[in-house]
């Protein structure tokens, strides 16, 4: 690895976004120039030192002084140097699946904290169980998944079991994760990644029985509860309750699982027999038809992904790795789910957790600057952890006070009817 306007050796770096020249890295630099401060040392890491310079000039002021380092996903050399240099490293390289697992060896031996956007479950069940140990014992939090996959899931649950322990409610039976609204933009490297799991689990039946395991990043499998209460949502169905229709998430597969793992590495604090799921919800007289497409829509899009015939035609319709929605779609979009948590004491929660900005990037580049930020410098605040790690059990209330400072909402109220049933 080389490096421009390298201060000193050794760790003299808090923060290095690695891949800094892509898509979403460009908008987590961004962030943290807005952001960081200026005691934040922060450094710009890719494969281009010509590239990075560019992204730095377009930053202004605030990274001016930055240092530039190159690195190569494919140079493990360069990237232990990297881990080496850094406190935080916070990764946009995708797929994950193909690029991602040598920069998290690097900063598990390095004792390096560390935080990506992945939601491929394969990656995760990789990372886990090769690098869990290594981290643990040199101190590192490998924290995955920390964008809209998944910290709006794993936040929601986080906050419910904090204020049914607080209330005395009892532990979490059962909680239903529903997207009431969401407007963005799709970028190519989702759609890489979705592609290469699906190639993947097609030549692979370890991985493809593992990708539909609901406990599939769980740190102790055989200790969890029976499979039937956490098959996720495939079709769409009128809730009996209030009426609502529901429809399959297309996050769900993995977000659920990320909840879980910390449920497990929490020593299932939240409850041994917690039942979670994750849908979207309609509302109106056109709730049916809106549920039906939508799980049209994405049975269509795995069935097309999965075929190869039909993938020079959805190649074409899809954005390519490297692109994303515009600064508009960015700018006007938005997001707002609702965690609907019940306790064994007879207690209900509704968690909130929205913000403005697009999901996958506005709002996601916010989530993992804050994410990095908060690893790097919120060390009395953090959770008593090590090991690869989720937003919740790596970061936790120190992440959520973060977001709500950036004008995120994350609020817990108490939905029980009275007088309680308990």
């Amino acid at each position: 690895m080389q490096r421009d306007d390298a201060p000193s050796p050794g760790r003299d770096l808090d923060v290095v976004v690695f891949g800094a020249t892509g898509f979403v890295g460009r908008l987590v630099a961004g962030h943290l120039a807005e952001h960081a401060g200026p005691g934040t040392r922060v450094g710009l890491a890719g494969r281009s030192a010509h590239r990075l310079e560019q992204v730095r000039t377009g930053l202004g002021a605030a990274a001016e002084h930055w240092p530039v380092l190159t690195a190569d996903a494919t140079d493990e050399a360069s990237l232990r140097e990297l881990a080496r240099t850094a406190r935080v490293v916070v990764s946009t390289v995708g797929p994950y699946l193909r690029h991602g697992l040598p920069l998290v060896a690097a900063c598990a031996e390095a004792g390096t904290h560390y935080a990506d956007l992945t939601g491929e479950t394969l990656f995760a069940h990789r990372s886990a169980g090769g690098f869990h140990a290594a981290a643990r014992a040199g101190g590192a939090r490998i924290v995955h998944s920390c964008g809209f996959d998944s910290v709006p899931s794993d936040l929601a649950v986080l906050l419910a079991h904090e204020r049914a322990t607080a209330d005395g409610a009892g532990p979490l039976t059962d909680a239903v994760l529903e997207v009431r609204s969401a407007r963005g933009g799709v970028s190519g490297g989702t759609v890489d990644s979705l592609r290469l799991q699906l190639d993947t689990a097609r030549g692979d039946d370890a991985a493809r029985r593992l990708l539909a395991d609901p406990y599939a990043l769980s740190p102790d499998r055989d200790a969890e509860p029976d499979l039937g209460r956490q098959r996720d949502v495939f079709r769409p169905h009128r809730r009996a309750e209030d009426g609502t229709w529901v429809a399959p998430f297309v996050m769900a597969p993995y977000n659920t699982r990320v909840v879980r793992r910390s449920n497990a590495l929490l020593g299932h604090a939240y409850g041994p027999r917690l039942r979670y799921r994750e849908v979207v919800a309609f509302t109106g007289r056109a709730a049916p038809v809106g549920a039906f497409a939508m799980t049209g829509a994405l049975g269509a899009l795995a069935g097309a992904l999965a075929l190869r015939p039909a993938r020079p035609l959805v190649d074409r319709l899809l954005p390519a790795p490297g692109n994303g929605p515009s600064e508009r779609t960015r700018r006007t979009g938005r997001f707002r789910v609702v965690l609907d948590a019940r306790t064994a004491g007879g207690y209900r929660y509704l968690t909130t957790v929205a913000a403005q900005g697009d999901p996958g990037y506005a709002a996601t580049a916010v989530m993992l600057g804050e994410s990095a930020l908060a690893l790097a410098l919120d060390g009395d605040r953090l959770p008593d952890a090590a090991g690869v790690l989720t937003p919740a059990t790596g970061i936790g209330r120190a992440l959520a006070d973060r977001l709500r400072a950036r004008g995120f909402t994350l609020r817990t109220d108490d939905a029980t009817p009275s007088p309680r049933s308990r």
